[in-house]
């Protein structure tokens, strides 16, 4: 045996079976087994460091025994590399899905046992190795890592979407023995007067063959298949021309689902179908799909296809892996890691949160991970040039999974592999950074701005006027009316028309017409009158109707606009607005400044109804509640916070909330004031016996137990949470909190005057799939993030973006 190894033993025990393993990415970077100098576990409490920081945390700990972790990537010569494949699935770096990363390698692996501080590496073959070193070993390797085990524990679905389930009617499908068979070719839509060739579904009952249903933009086919299911009760489906050895696309009408068939051999035998003689001559439900998500003219020009874009590496060139979807993740926070306040709270000051966070705490703690990622994203460690002579490739680019699991704690969406939506995800950010932020320096204070509400009585002309608080998002309408290429646009859609009919599409982005809509018109319509019915006048002495518009009280140094493409068309389904936005570099808002009110103008007299010092009836607004709740906190803190904004949205109830999570009647049944009586006399505050236990036994005070479950009505689990992210609060702090009025957080004011900082895009048919990119105005040149791929942009898609960040010019 080693004598250095036997020396050190100590430092050395295997995981028991539920112990968190962190073996994908160092605690306090994104070193990994994949980076140069790979990664080092420690064999007795399991924490993962880079070489970086190894040393320190084995001089600190004492613990000097680590198993090191390397994979090598050696670049595949390109004619070994294999034909290029079409995409078969609507996921990313997956078999059969997109894949992001054109260059081929293979890996070379590389374990030992080293031992610090003499840095002397020991082979795993060594015969005379320690069996309690073998064992332990062994154990790490075959345990799943905790980001894995905790991605598995919260993920829901990946973009290949829902997996599909045998249908209830197969096992006992009856066919009937009507004689029918089915030629391999030359089928048609036996509906009178209906000769459709294409979308033909072959019913697994009685071998009717009809056409499928009309898509929203016209094609498809005419929707006899699903008819003749309502007339006949038949079931179960099968497309013709996806019928391959593999499968077919099989359609259970009665459960409104794409479904396996598992006798699908059989059920088609009976027509005299041979599965294993057919190819597929149509393509699968997922193969329309993704046509329709990855649309020529869109994709093509957001991501700046088919142009020779030049890489950038270096500080701030850092490019981020995708991890299945995480493509909205990763636009936001190239944005934000680019607005100074953001990168003065969080990398500047890293050092300070790796100090004051235990490790057991750390990937738990959303001001650590923030400012880990920060300064991966920033620190130009991970955005490194290869060597053109060298067989193997620099790893770049960075792997957020702890932050993703941080901020997607308890949300089942933001938790998940599915697509989101950048609007909601930015919001459900910002909650957490103004949780972690109170009473601390905030890099909200950059983006927040007041919003100027008038209203105006009709008939006696009197007005009234409120400031909105703690906004972080201006969020502007797209008036399609407002098109200045109608005419065009009516020719366009007309031949699309005609071409679908043909069974045809125009394929050349050139050839697409889009209407073009300028940002001050958006502007505009967000500052236009709107007539509310039912207002009590106090002038008039009766219900009327007033006008009520918006302006913009202040003017935040970093101003973000988010632009409402995604709505719901006529026919009640979800719809994006194929627009093109005319937006300006420099912008000048000064016109759209709130100005109180003004000389000559009437405010409102007192109310002076008997009854008007009663508090009026408030209908909570049901879907906010809703909204918030998904956030994680709980219904009667969320009825607290509607009624107390005024039903005004869900960014002023969630800054509600977050300045009031410390009150003592925070999570207790809301009663409205005025009440007969209060709910916290009635009903005071008890924690759970159950939680309560299971939290102290996971090493927490009682004082700390009870604060966390009040906060999150009873949930141990978000329970734990509130006493990660609310470590640094005395009990004495929150008292104070409770017993005085919560500093409001400023609003600083600019001039009005900006000038495009960046923008993120999307692609796609809709919120639920798709692709994110950002582009960013950085040291004089737009640069494109495209996950973990950085280069200069040539031709920055500002028209179709979907989020814009504004700097001021002061």
């Amino acid at each position: 045996m080693d004598k250095t190894l036997h020396e050190v033993l100590d430092s050395v025990r295997p995981p028991d079976p539920h112990k968190k393993v962190y073996k994908d990415e160092c605690m306090y970077s994104f070193d990994s087994p994949d980076s140069e100098t790979g990664l080092y576990i420690c064999m007795k409490e399991c924490y993962g460091f880079g070489k970086k920081f190894v040393e320190e945390y084995s001089r600190k700990s004492g613990n000097r025994v680590f198993l090191h972790l390397q994979r090598r990537h050696k670049i595949v010569v390109k004619s070994e590399e294999p034909v290029k494949k079409k995409p078969t699935k609507l996921a990313i770096d997956v078999e059969g899905g997109f894949d992001s990363n054109e260059t081929k390698y293979t890996v070379e692996e590389h374990k030992s046992v080293v031992v610090l501080p003499e840095w002397k590496v020991l082979a795993l073959s060594d015969e005379q190795m320690p069996p309690l070193v073998v064992v332990a070993v062994d154990d790490i390797l075959a345990l799943e890592s905790a980001t894995k085990g905790a991605e598995l524990a919260a993920m829901s679905n990946t973009w290949e979407g829902d997996v599909l389930k045998p249908s209830k009617h197969a096992l006992s499908l009856k066919q009937l023995d009507n004689g029918v068979k089915v030629p391999p070719s030359g089928w048609q839509c036996r509906y009178p007067g209906c000769n459709l060739t294409t979308n033909l579904w072959l019913n697994l009952t009685d071998g009717a063959i009809l056409c499928g249903r009309r898509y929203h933009d016209g094609s498809g086919g005419n929707n006899h298949a699903v008819e003749y299911f309502y007339q006949t009760k038949y079931p179960l489906a099968v497309k013709l021309g996806t019928i391959t050895p593999e499968g077919a696309d099989v359609y259970s009408y009665d459960e409104d689902d794409m479904v396996l068939d598992p006798l699908l051999s059989q059920h088609l035998a009976h027509f005299g179908i041979d599965i294993m003689s057919l190819k597929k001559t149509e393509k699968t439900m997922l193969e329309l799909e993704i046509d329709a998500n990855s649309k020529i003219g869109e994709w093509d020009v957001i991501q700046e296809s088919g142009q020779e874009l030049t890489p950038l590496y270096g500080p701030g060139y850092t490019g981020m892996r995708n991890l299945g979807n995480s493509c909205y993740l990763n636009s936001c926070v190239q944005v934000l890691f680019n607005i100074p306040d953001f990168i003065n709270k969080y990398p500047t000051q890293a050092q300070h949160y790796f100090s004051q966070t235990e490790l057991s705490a750390a990937a738990h703690s959303f001001n650590f991970q923030m400012a880990k990622l920060g300064q991966g994203l920033l620190s130009g460690d991970y955005s490194k040039e290869s060597d053109p002579n060298s067989e193997y490739a620099v790893h770049n680019g960075i792997s957020p999974n702890l932050f993703k699991l941080v901020v997607g704690q308890g949300h089942h969406e933001f938790s998940s592999k599915k697509q989101q939506d950048v609007h909601e995800y930015l919001l459900h950010l910002f909650m957490h950074i103004e949780r972690n932020s109170r009473g601390k320096e905030n890099p909200l204070d950059s983006l927040r701005f007041k919003v100027e509400e008038r209203r105006q009585c009709t008939e006696s002309k009197c007005v009234s006027y409120t400031d909105v608080s703690d906004n972080y998002i201006l969020s502007l309408p797209v008036p399609m009316e407002h098109a200045q290429n109608t005419e065009e646009v009516a020719k366009y859609e007309k031949l699309q028309r005609e071409l679908s009919d043909q069974g045809k599409h125009i394929t050349k982005p050139s050839e697409i017409v889009r209407p073009i809509i300028s940002l001050k018109s958006c502007l505009n319509a967000f500052r236009a009158a709107e007539m509310i019915d039912d207002f009590y006048s106090s002038a008039a002495k009766r219900k009327v109707t007033v006008s009520k518009c918006s302006s913009i009280k202040t003017f935040p140094p970093y101003l973000l606009l988010h632009m409402r493409k995604f709505t719901i068309s006529e026919n009640w389904t979800p719809k994006k607005l194929d627009v093109s936005l005319v937006v300006p570099d420099v912008l000048d808002l000064t016109s759209f400044k709130g100005q109180g009110r003004q000389t000559g103008e009437d405010e409102f007299p007192p109310d002076d109804r008997p009854d008007a010092a009663a508090t009026p009836e408030v209908v909570l607004d049901e879907g906010v509640i809703s909204q918030l709740m998904d956030m994680g906190f709980g219904m009667e803190s969320c009825k607290r916070a509607v009624f107390h904004t005024k039903n005004t949205g869900a960014e002023s109830a969630m800054n509600w909330i977050m300045e009031h999570m410390g009150d003592a009647d925070f999570a207790d049944p809301f009663v409205p004031p005025g009440a007969a009586a209060s709910a916290k006399s009635l009903t005071p505050f008890v924690a759970d016996e159950n939680g309560l236990q299971l939290l102290m036994a996971m090493g927490f005070s009682s004082e700390q137990a009870v604060r966390a479950l009040r906060a999150t009505d009873n949930n141990p689990e978000r329970a734990t949470d509130w006493i990660f992210s609310h470590g640094d609060d005395s009990p004495s702090e929150e008292m104070e909190t409770e017993e005085t009025t919560p500093t409001s957080s400023q609003c600083r004011d600019t001039s009005g005057k900006y000038r495009l900082k960046a923008f993120i895009s999307h692609m796609g048919t809709s919120t639920d799939v798709g692709h994110y990119v950002c582009h960013i105005n950085k040291d004089g040149r737009w640069v494109i993030y495209n996950d973990e791929k950085v280069a200069e942009s040539k031709n920055p898609p500002k028209d179709l973006a979907y989020v814009y960040l504004y700097e001021s010019m002061d």
